[in-house]
């Protein structure tokens, strides 16, 4: 017979299946329901496909010249029962032709400004939506339609709508959720019973628990990792929508899993600089910075506080007395809070420590860093000016704090110190060295201290992150649980996982650029070159981790072994000027400077130059138009962290055209791997990379950038957010689980 304590037990063993069931059934689903519409719009999708190049051929040969049998050829693609109708829309938006079910609300016009205002879905490659109409609800696919001209070029015609009727698809969806809730709800009765009976269950015992269970009372702490793994299996359920990361959904992630919206980020370089004009007027200048390229649409999509150093000459001007503005000018999606540095301080904080000290440390680039006692004082007491400047900034005990790069590796100890429950997630764009290279550094242990800091620590590849985990095992006290890549220092954990950072997806700043062909022909007429010319691109910072040197040697070494490129080919580098107050930056200008006209007097010709040197800060829409024109993009870092430029040019090549040559020392070679990698230091292999992209086929060029394309679409900056706060929101319940079974056990050990 059984003991009353076995009799408990299994009481609450069968109200907590039945939960924990319950659970599980609302969260598959919730996933059911939405797996089920994805896979439902994947074959809808991929249906209007097939019907529209089953019929491409007609389609061309009747568009513009006979709409009645035009209007025959939309009538055979619609003899699918699913299929309500189809129309043939103009690019102008005008109604070419459409069959006679097709429901009311469909207008070209209005269509077809939808279309080419948002663009096609990367998945599909055209443009689709569900939509409900009188009629009911409808599935809507703008499938586009081109020919190839006289002259080889493609010509745009316009876009055949197929309209697929959805009734069938709720009628499923309702039959499944049925039968899921059917089937568990059997299982969670079959097992309550079975239970109940072999345990001779006491009704009224149990009916009290479930009562106090019913009203809100804590549940047994004994269930408690019951209940925690069926609430992550709940939230795992929810975030496997099937789409892409976008803002929205970074916006309901930040509300779902963390309870906010708002979001403070921490970086040196701000994201729009004021710059005072000899004749008084100000103008905003877009600074050259991965990390701004990164982090400035999350600030757009989550609303919140930029806190940044104010370093533009006309930055005192644009802020109110505290250095707060509202941007992006004429937005005001989020504020930007300016920290002013006094000449001592930013010499000390920013040149000296930050980038003539971390900076080469960090970055395999043969420069010898340099580690003076007073930049680190400056160092610390800027790291402390700037947290002084977050506290005035949050709004809770609990905020969520972006600290960014190597700016700020003390900031996080220092936010925690006031604010013990901050969620605060650190990510180091740049490569972080092995142990014993890192340990070159005096001020090692204070730094890693820091940094530990943090509840979430990113980096870009798995390999720094070992780099880390192996310098923190080689000079701290700290407990490292290499299964989960987490370091407990001090009672506090913080986990050291790989984020690659990414770019927005679609790039809003692409939205006024011109096409590919256009930009073409608008740089080459700027540069003064041929309308056959090959063009080359690359676009850097002026600094010596870029490789920028290697790269002209490698352009020098194509036109040495592969001379039929004399005349036909160039390569545009644009160069920001970068630290310019430091020497080695300095050194670095006038040796490029020199490199360039020595290879172009070398081999320039009449009206033709082998390499175009432009050494200025460029705005965005000019990197893109150059991006856009080039036949390949060089990126050659010698060592880097990610890289942003290399899924620039990806993202910017809407047309599936030219080729990357990536640098195998970038973190983006993990990731773009349909580019042509190389070892940058090879002069031999860049140059033949070079020769391999310009005669590389366009279906070639087409099936290489389609798939990076499609990886940057999946893989966009808003799931690089969203995941960091994923994971700082699962740390933090399992903080709370753990302070709450460690406070049980010791009221019970009070109690006993």
């Amino acid at each position: 017979m059984l003991t009353r304590c076995g009799l408990e037990r299994s009481i609450r063993f069968v109200l907590f299946l039945v939960l924990g069931l319950a659970a599980l059934t609302f969260g598959a689903s919730l996933f059911v329901q939405r797996q089920t519409r994805a896979w439902f719009d994947k074959d809808l999708n991929l249906r209007a496909q097939l019907a529209v190049n089953g019929a491409r051929r007609e389609l061309v040969q009747y568009w513009q010249d006979d709409p009645a049998r035009l209007a025959d050829v939309l009538g055979d693609m619609t003899q699918d029962e699913r299929i309500l109708g189809a129309c043939a829309c103009s690019s102008a938006g005008q109604t070419l032709a459409c069959t006679p079910d097709v429901p009311a609300g469909i207008d070209c016009a209005r269509l077809v400004e939808r279309v080419v205002r948002e663009g096609p879905n990367p998945e599909w490659g055209h443009w689709a939506e569900a939509q409900v109409l009188p009629g009911g609800e409808v599935h809507l696919a703008a499938v586009p339609l081109s020919r190839i001209d006289t002259d080889g070029q493609r010509e745009e015609l316009g876009y055949v709508v197929i309209v697929h009727d959805l009734s069938f698809v709720a009628r499923r969806e309702v039959r499944t959720r049925q039968f899921l809730l059917g089937a568990f709800g059997v299982l969670a009765v079959s097992a309550s019973l079975v239970t109940l009976v072999a345990s001779r269950l006491s009704w009224r015992r149990w009916s009290a628990d479930l009562r106090r269970f019913l009203r809100g009372d804590r549940a047994p702490a004994e269930f408690s990792p019951i209940l925690s793994d069926v609430r992550e299996l709940v939230d795992r359920l929810l975030d496997q929508e099937g789409h892409a990361w976008t803002p929205q959904r970074l916006r309901d992630t930040l509300r779902h899993h963390l309870r906010g919206e708002k979001v403070v980020v921490l970086a040196n370089r701000e994201p729009y600089v004021h710059v005072k004009q000899a004749d008084g007027s100000v103008t905003v200048m877009h600074p050259a910075s991965g990390l701004v390229t990164a982090l400035e649409p999350i600030l757009r999509a989550c609303s919140g506080t930029w806190i940044a150093h104010g370093s533009g000459s006309g930055d005192h001007e644009t802020a109110d007395r505290n250095g707060r503005l509202r941007v992006p000018p004429g937005e005001g999606a989020y504020v930007l809070r300016r920290v002013w540095l006094t000449r001592e301080e930013e010499k000390g904080y920013y040149y000296g420590f930050a980038n003539e000290g971390l900076w080469p440390l960090c970055h395999i680039a043969h420069t010898r860093p340099t580690f003076r006692g007073e930049d680190w004082e400056q160092y610390r007491a800027v790291n402390a000016k700037f947290v002084s400047t977050v506290l005035e900034e949050v709004d809770s005990d609990d905020p969520i704090i972006l600290v960014q790069d190597y700016h700020f590796a003390l900031a996080p100890a220092l936010i925690r110190r006031v604010l013990p429950r901050a969620k605060v997630l650190m990510f180091w764009h740049i490569p972080w060295p092995n142990a014993e290279q890192f340990g070159i550094c005096p001020f090692s242990d204070e730094i890693l201290e820091g940094m530990l800091g943090a509840s979430i620590l990113g980096f870009h590849t798995q390999f720094h992150c070992n780099n880390f985990l192996d310098a923190v095992d080689r000079s701290l006290e700290a407990r490292i649980d290499r299964e989960r890549d987490a370091v407990v220092h001090h009672g506090h954990e913080t986990l050291v996982h790989p984020y690659p950072i990414s770019v927005e997806w679609p790039m809003r700043q692409l939205a006024g650029v011109p096409d590919a062909k256009t930009c073409r022909a608008e740089v080459l007429q700027e540069l003064g070159l041929p309308s056959s010319t090959l063009l080359g691109v690359g676009v850097d910072r002026m600094d010596y981790t870029k490789g920028i040197q290697e790269r002209l040697l490698a352009v020098e070494r194509l036109f040495e072994r592969n001379p039929e490129y004399l005349g036909r080919f160039t390569f545009v580098q644009l160069a920001a000027p970068s630290r310019t107050e430091i020497e080695r930056y300095r050194l670095l200008n006038e040796e490029v400077e020199a490199l360039a006209q020595r290879i172009v007097e070398r081999f320039q010709r009449p009206g033709w130059r082998p390499i175009v040197l432009l050494r200025a800060h460029h705005e965005p829409p000019t990197v893109f138009r150059y991006l856009r024109a080039g036949d390949l993009c060089y990126v050659s870092s010698l060592d880097d962290g990610m890289n942003l430029v290399a899924k620039e040019f990806v993202a910017a090549r809407e047309d599936e055209r030219g080729v990357l040559v990536l640098s195998q020392f970038t973190g983006a070679a993990r990731e773009l791997t349909e580019a042509l990698i190389v070892n940058p230091y090879n002069l031999d292999e860049g140059a033949a990379a070079l020769a391999t992209a310009l005669e590389m086929p366009a279906d070639e060029q087409q099936m290489r950038l389609r798939a990076m394309r499609s990886y940057l679409a999946e893989f966009n900056v808003y799931g690089w957010a969203g995941r960091m706060l994923i994971d700082a929101a699962r740390l933090q319940r399992r903080e709370r689980l753990s302070h709450s079974l460690n406070g049980g056990a010791a009221a019970s050990a009070v109690a006993g």
